[in-house]
């Protein structure tokens, strides 16, 4: 959610601050600050909070700033206890203005920390529950007569909560203290320079190394070094971390928005996530550190995940039980630890999470190792905080997204269950090697099913304009149709801000029936399935009641659609065929953000940044 940047050493230290809170706006933020080091004097601060262009007031109000700081942090809020008010934006000072603290997470125990400081909270200013860190770990200093990187290790242990921080202290005017439990946080150095930052976007291009901080852990960042520690001040050896993409995948490229450039990239997405996997009919995984006779004790999977990556779990779900004939549990992280599951060492839990931060994910993979199960995460991003605690790790390569509304990340997760599904059955024994074979030639030309779903929908600003005023719509399907409904609606929701719900079809009939009326937009998943005769009788049911329907189809090599839905529907998207229905959301789910995409902007909506959404989310 927050994003956090700091650099130390920079003759630019305060344009640098700025662009990297720039490149971090993609997280989500409604606030905005910085703090530059003045050598023993109280710190130079500027915070602003205007919803999105927070940034932009903030960059108009530097004027006055020290023209020779070498040091300082920044930071990008999105509210998560106290209000979006500039009181409560980042940095937070301690009483003397010398101390300057940034902070992404929360403190469970802020109120006794807050009864425990000197004056008993007095100084406090802010209604958050980061702003007690800034006078605690003042105090350390005064009270102990402790350096900064001490008195932070000290009032660390009696933090309970998730954090990821940085520090600045201006009697230590070239260090930048920073440290984290279950937040992420990295850092890199130049020959000159140090960088602490939330993310690797915001100082890419500007550190040569980065290295990866673990929980628990302590970073001195000063000019072109680190120091890591543990809480109790051992050294660590820090875990350089590899980036393989360049800057140039963090920009627009050419395109409106990021959005639209991360749908048009999902062919090479795909292509990427599934490029050496396949090898001659068989499946290979990459950092999977369990064994195949590991996998066959497994007898019952559990999948884990919240919002688009939950939507991606259903699908593996039914692939898992399709392919490898293994019962599935499917629930939302944020729930998971609450219901008390039973697990064991014959569970496998799947956890799927774009950025491999996702806080009620992390919090799920932790219950579950508590009871031995196994655990296997799907993830984008390599060395994450997921990544790290799993025992096997399949990647997507799908490259950085920035877009807040999920795309490529998703499509991407897509072909990696489809990957993790096929692998379990021939693992476990349960396809015949020819139909094995089949599969998987038929996995490998989605990624020109999709390029397909991505250049064949022009038509869809045209709908867009058409539905531009629709008040209610639903999203229908049956099988994985149902878990492509849930994107599409969920798509819907996020950037266009109309009221979309998806059911599974046959669920119509006990209730949801009642909401149709004229005016009412159904969208359809009809695109070629076992279910195709139930998903026509489901559209027939809306269309007497008044409803007007969009129906996503199945394209066969001529060119023509099923005539039944065709003449059923008021408008029709069709798609490539993908060779197994399984197979079907990686192709129907791209038209479907497509139309959300064109109904936001026909509305006037900020498709990369939409309203109180941000892209990864650090809090429970």
């Amino acid at each position: 959610m927050c994003g956090i940047i700091g650099a130390t050493g920079d003759s630019r230290a305060l344009a640098t601050l700025l662009e990297g809170l720039h490149r971090l706006e993609y997280r989500g933020y409604d606030s905005a600050g910085v703090a530059l080091v003045q050598a023993g004097e109280p710190m130079w601060r500027r915070r602003r909070a205007g919803g999105n262009k927070s940034l932009p007031e903030l960059a108009a109000s530097v004027d006055d700033a020290p023209k020779d700081a070498r040091c300082g942090i920044g930071h990008n809020r999105w509210a998560t206890h106290g209000g979006p008010t500039e009181a409560n934006a980042h940095p937070h000072v301690d009483a003397s203005g010398k101390l300057a603290l940034v902070h992404n997470g929360i403190i469970d125990n802020y109120r006794e920390l807050t009864d425990a400081l000197p004056r008993r909270g007095d100084e406090l200013t802010s209604d958050t529950d980061t702003e007690v860190l800034a006078h605690t770990i003042a105090a350390c200093m005064t009270e102990h007569g402790l350096g900064l990187a001490d008195a932070v290790r000290s009032c660390l242990q009696r933090v309970h909560g998730k954090f990821a921080i940085g520090v600045v202290h201006a009697d230590e005017p070239d260090l930048i203290v920073g440290a984290r439990r279950g937040s992420p946080l990295i850092c890199g150095t130049s020959a000159t320079t140090g960088f602490l930052a939330s993310d690797i976007p915001a100082i890419h291009g500007k550190a040569d190394t980065f290295f990866v901080i673990d929980d628990d852990r302590v970073v001195e960042v000063t000019p072109g070094a680190v120091r890591l520690t543990t809480l109790h001040g051992d050294e660590v050896e820090p875990q350089e971390r590899e980036v393989t993409w360049d800057l140039e995948a963090a920009e627009k490229g050419g395109y409106p928005d990021f959005m639209l450039k991360e749908i048009h990239e999902q062919p090479d997405a795909v292509r990427d996530t599934l490029l050496g996997r396949i090898d001659h009919g068989s499946v290979m995984l990459d950092q999977v550190r369990l064994s195949d006779d590991d996998l066959r004790m497994i007898d019952k999977v559990f999948v884990v995940a919240c919002g688009t990556s939950f939507n991606a779990g259903m699908v593996a779900r039914s692939a898992i039980e399709h392919w490898a004939k293994l019962p599935v549990e499917i629930e939302i992280a944020s729930e998971f630890r609450y219901r008390d599951p039973v697990l064991g060492r014959s569970s496998l839990v799947v956890a799927i999470s774009q950025s491999g931060e996702t806080l009620d994910t992390m919090e799920a993979v932790t219950f579950a190792r508590r009871q031995k199960a196994p655990v296997l995460t799907v993830c984008n991003v390599v060395d994450s905080s997921l990544a790290r605690d799993a025992d096997a790790v399949l990647y997507t390569h799908a490259g950085p997204e920035i877009g807040v509304a999920a795309t490529k990340t998703h499509v991407a997760q897509l072909a990696a269950l489809q990957v993790l599904a096929l692998y379990l059955a021939q693992v476990r024994g349960t396809l015949y090697p020819e139909e094995a074979a089949h599969l998987l030639r038929d996995l490998q030309k989605l990624p020109e099913h999709v390029a397909a779903a991505v250049g064949g929908a022009a038509h869809i600003d045209a709908l867009a304009e058409k539905y531009r005023d629709v008040r209610d719509v639903f999203f229908i399907g049956r099988g994985v149709g149902y878990a492509v409904a849930l994107e599409g609606a969920l798509k819907l929701k996020e950037i266009s801000y109309i009221r979309a719900e998806a059911y599974a079809a046959g669920e119509l009939k006990h209730g949801p029936i009642a909401l149709i009326e004229p005016g009412t937009l159904v969208v359809a998943i009809a695109t070629k399935s076992r279910l195709f005769d139930k998903i026509v009788a489901n559209v027939q049911e809306v269309k007497a009641r008044g409803a007007s329907v969009l129906a996503l189809v199945s394209e066969e090599p001529d060119g023509s659609v099923d005539r039944r839905i065709a003449e059923l529907a008021d408008d029709v998207i069709a798609v490539p065929y993908s060779g197994h229905e399984l197979f079907n959301p990686m192709v129907d789910v791209v038209p479907l953000q497509l139309f959300a995409y064109s109904l936001a902007k026909a509305r006037g909506n900020d498709v990369d940044k939409p309203r109180n959404l941000a892209k990864t989310v650090t809090v429970e």
